[in-house]
């Protein structure tokens, strides 16, 4: 690919036009995680929080978030979703959690950015509920790790 499709021929930012495209089965996953102390992380499988479960809102989040990425992100398409998800999964070696995200649809675009969205905002919601524990808790690690369909085809993270 050496051409950037969200530039007009004058170099300006644009929408790109998917009408012409054909409508396919279009997946994609996406991870990451958030490492934090071991307080902060008993305190969430706990569900010790004083803001709640932060694992069930963060869930939540991410799948609004998905739903809502044409609205965060600029010069994405409104996509009506066939399915998305978020799982968090504890994980006592960092500490803290791995998130993993997946969307579908059936359409002319790709929905990587609704994977990558869904996982970005659960990770934060993570953080945002469990900051009074640990502030210096870190995000790391947002990767696309398969996506599946379209023009380009499948492609899966090594």
């Amino acid at each position: 690919m050496s051409e950037l499709t969200h530039l007009d021929a004058e170099g300006r930012a644009r929408m790109v036009d998917v009408g012409g495209k054909a409508e396919t089965a279009r997946t994609a996953h996406a991870e990451g995680s958030i490492t934090m102390s071991l307080e902060a992380l008993d305190a969430i499988e706990r569900n010790a929080l004083a803001k709640g479960d932060a694992i069930a809102a963060a869930r939540i989040a991410g799948i609004m978030a998905a739903k809502r990425t044409a609205e965060l992100i600029p010069l994405c398409h409104p996509i009506a979703l066939t399915d998305t998800g978020v799982d968090l999964e504890v994980d006592r070696s960092l500490p803290g959690l791995h998130v993993t995200a997946w969307a579908s649809t059936r359409g002319r675009t790709g929905v990587e950015m609704e994977a990558l969205t869904a996982v970005t905002v659960a990770l934060l919601t993570i953080y945002d509920m469990a900051k009074a524990l640990d502030r210096g808790m870190e995000i790391s690690d947002v990767r696309l790790t398969e996506k599946r369909g379209g023009k380009s085809g499948d492609w899966k993270r090594s």
